[in-house]
């Protein structure tokens, strides 16, 4: 009896040994893995510098620098994904440099509007994934863009409007999403995790900034 006692001790052990190696892995793997695609994002900052102040939203770089995380880590031609907001399709952007204009443009415009309506900074930023006409639907319900309202929008506006009438959802594995709703979206509704992706990108690359 003392002997089996002592075989699951060792057992238990050995298992979480095993569980402590493969979190430190998966820890050093994970964080090498954010610390490349940060370098890789920062090569673009003078662009993304020059593009702000020609638009007027310079104290907004940090935050323009986090799209470009979020939606490309840094990777391809079209760095903001701006193409579907410049040219209403996709695969239209032809440099990275256009990317970078068309996108901060946009930004811009749909912060100007955010602003004039009363709004806060994060509708304009998951109105860069929605669409413009986001920000009319927060400034009609409270100004402020919440993961409740984003989900509102997505679901009873977004998704119909471009064919998903059913309201079907598709699996997201994202940490916001497997938190707030087990891990789904919509089926063409956009991110309603988008503003709070950006934050947390946003975040990452502020604290990693010192290291380039």
């Amino acid at each position: 009896m003392k002997k089996r006692r002592i075989k699951k001790r060792k057992i238990f052990k050995h298992f979480i040994f095993m569980l402590l190696m493969i979190l430190v892995a998966g820890g050093v793997f994970f964080g090498y893995r954010t610390y490349d695609t940060a370098k890789r994002v920062h090569q673009y900052e003078e662009k993304v510098e020059e593009a702000a102040e020609k638009n007027g939203v310079s104290e907004y770089k940090s935050l323009l620098m986090a799209i470009i995380y979020t939606e490309s880590k840094g990777k391809g031609i079209d760095l903001m994904q701006s193409s579907e907001s410049a040219f209403g399709s996709q695969n239209q952007i032809s440099t990275q440099d256009e990317s970078i204009e068309r996108g901060v443009s946009y930004f811009a415009e749909v912060l100007t509007l955010a602003k004039e309506k009363g709004d806060d900074v994060w509708t304009a930023v998951q109105a860069y994934n929605f669409g413009i006409d986001y920000v009319n639907y927060v400034a009609k319900n409270g100004g402020k863009n919440t993961i409740e309202l984003a989900e509102t929008y997505s679901r009873d506006v977004l998704s119909p409007t471009l064919g998903n009438s059913e309201k079907k959802q598709y699996r997201y594995w994202r940490i916001q999403s497997l938190i707030y709703n087990g891990g789904y979206l919509y089926h063409n509704g956009g991110n309603i995790f988008y503003a709070d992706v950006v934050k947390m990108n946003q975040w990452i690359l502020t604290k990693m900034d010192w290291l380039f």
